[in-house]
């Protein structure tokens, strides 16, 4: 999705997006910050109706259950990631929805409230909590339609809301919210936007939604990209959401994309 060597290759003409993949782990706290996101050739991917391998790491169906079996090492410091993370659907999923007027990019939910049991052993680190899982495709690269995103999840009462508020490249907007339970996916009118403080090193903007006054902390600041917490009001009931800011035009420069690797090296195996 953001690769900058997949980006030069489809520059040089078609690209064999199978020879562009990596398995993504971020862990953030005082003593256990990780991140890895190694990209790997076509020769580390094996995939079938049930099991997805990228490298040592395996992606599998078990039931209803997602299991992902990690081995990763981080950068730029080079720590291991190795463990277990298990992702058990507690709602329904929802259906699958276009994020752009032209329907040429689509998101899903599927596992919108979930539990998720984590147990690594590098770094020593078990808990389990309320988690998340979807999906995003499309049919071309996601900087030649838009220029920015804002996205939001929380869970709320026996389920979960997401909003996605996308900018266009041609200027037009779009927006998603939808609400999850035991009982199905409805849309509804997402809650009223206000203006997040930009993040504190790279400057993000961080348009959200909810009550003015609700506190945003910083997980993730990159050059074009913000991940943050977000405690507010969601139809009248307290969350604590997921927030995530992209910047697609800041993606784009040669300066970013030439910073990228020291994030996302890559291995042929």
């Amino acid at each position: 999705m953001f690769s900058p060597y997949y980006a030069r290759a489809r520059k040089a003409g078609p690209a064999d997006p199978g020879d562009h993949v990596a398995l993504n782990v971020a862990l953030y706290g005082a003593s256990h910050r990780r991140w890895a996101m190694t990209e790997r050739g076509r020769a580390a991917l094996a995939r079938d109706a049930q099991t997805l391998r990228i490298g040592l790491s395996r992606v599998t169906r078990a039931g209803d259950d997602t299991v992902f079996e990690i081995d990763e090492v981080g950068a730029p410091l080079p720590r291991r990631v190795a463990g277990t993370v298990r992702v058990r659907p507690e709602v329904p999923a929802g259906p699958r929805l276009g994020l752009d007027p032209a329907g040429r990019h689509r998101w899903q939910a599927l596992a919108p409230r979930s539990r998720i049991e984590v147990a690594l052993r590098h770094p020593d680190l078990r808990w389990s909590g309320t988690g998340y899982l979807d999906t995003n495709d499309g049919d071309v690269p996601l900087e030649d339609d838009f220029r920015s995103w804002e996205w939001g999840r929380a869970a709320t009462g026996a389920g979960a809301s997401v909003l996605y508020d996308v900018l266009m490249r041609d200027g037009r907007r779009a927006s998603l919210a939808w609400r999850f339970g035991p009982d199905g996916a409805q849309a509804f009118d997402p809650p009223p936007a206000f203006e997040a403080p930009a993040t504190g090193l790279w400057r993000i903007p961080r348009p959200a939604r909810g009550d003015r006054s609700g506190a945003m902390t910083t997980i993730e600041d990159t050059p074009f990209y913000a991940r943050s917490t977000l405690r507010t009001v969601w139809g009248g009931e307290p969350v604590e959401a997921m927030h995530e800011s992209l910047r697609l035009e800041r993606f784009t420069m040669p300066i970013v994309q030439a910073m990228l690797p020291f994030r996302m090296p890559r291995r042929r195996s």
